[in-house]
């Protein structure tokens, strides 16, 4: 999954593809890339930033989506809210990838169910707000609570929101579950995450991994001194930890960097098949 953030603020990327006609190009060149998906979202989740208007929002990307989908191109659309979900849908897109895992607005369940498109849903202990605010260790969000078991707790909660979206309606065959990387946890808990996907892949769900340029990454490539790696500079490490997420059981990771993670899940491939592809 290649992303394409048509913000002003997010932490990788935030301007880059804010017109239209450069999103556009961005998402043909990662499907040309080999790419499956493009992810197209209008609202950053960086730590400090804020929520911008739903219609600010839907503005941004349904453009966007609708030329690349009248290019053939498998878009999906990041968003929290309802109206911005069904106004991409009905512009082409194919996938709804919400953050907030169905928290943020009760309505989005309906529009997913109704339009039966898959529906990623993410864990994010939120305050109940959904804003982004910058904390401690953390990646992005607050959190309610510290953990006791990070993997028990992350899915039991994400089992729980499963229950919600197919008690609305949702095919259980449309849902896929993404740890949350990054939004509210600590880099101990993101890594334990990572190191327990065979379990999260064994609930029953296809997986998505999203830790594309993430802030732990820089923080475990920091300079003798401590300085965090630039953002920038986060891509190798990016493509071994999709190498590695795809070896053992993710559906799919998404990434800014397209081609060292295509690369990368190529030999990594290729060494567990023991022939070339």
């Amino acid at each position: 999954m290649g992303i394409v953030n048509v913000t002003a603020d997010s932490f990788s990327d935030g301007g880059e593809y804010l017109h239209r006609e450069r999103a556009v190009k961005r998402g043909l060149e990662l499907r040309n890339l080999g790419v499956d998906i493009i992810d197209i979202g209008g609202e950053s989740t960086r730590p400090g930033a804020t929520r911008v208007d739903p219609g600010l929002e839907a503005e941004r990307v349904v453009p966007v989506i609708r030329d690349l989908a009248s290019e053939g191109v498998v878009v999906s659309v990041d968003t929290m809210r309802a109206e911005v979900a069904e106004a991409a849908i009905n512009a082409g897109a194919s996938i709804v990838n919400d953050v907030s895992g169905g928290q943020a607005d009760p309505r989005m369940a309906h529009v997913v169910a109704d339009a039966g498109v898959p529906w990623i849903l993410m864990h994010w202990r939120s305050n109940g707000e959904f804003v982004h605010r910058a904390s401690g260790g953390n990646d992005s969000g607050t959190r309610r609570d510290g953990y006791r078991d990070i993997v028990s707790e992350v899915s039991a909660e994400l089992l729980s929101q499963v229950d919600y979206a197919v008690h609305a309606g949702v095919d259980p065959t449309a849902l896929i579950l993404d740890p949350g990387i990054g939004f509210a946890k600590t880099a101990d808990e993101n890594w334990a995450l990572l190191r327990a996907l065979p379990h999260l892949a064994g609930l029953g769900f296809p997986v998505l991994v999203g830790a594309s340029r993430k802030r732990f990454l820089g923080s475990l490539l920091a300079a003798a001194d401590g300085t965090p790696r630039e953002v920038s500079e986060r891509d190798v490490a990016t493509a071994a930890l999709s190498a590695l997420a795809a070896a053992h059981g993710a559906w799919g990771v998404r990434v800014h960097d397209a081609q060292s993670t295509l690369d990368a899940v190529t030999v990594a491939q290729a060494w567990q098949q023991g022939a070339q592809p």
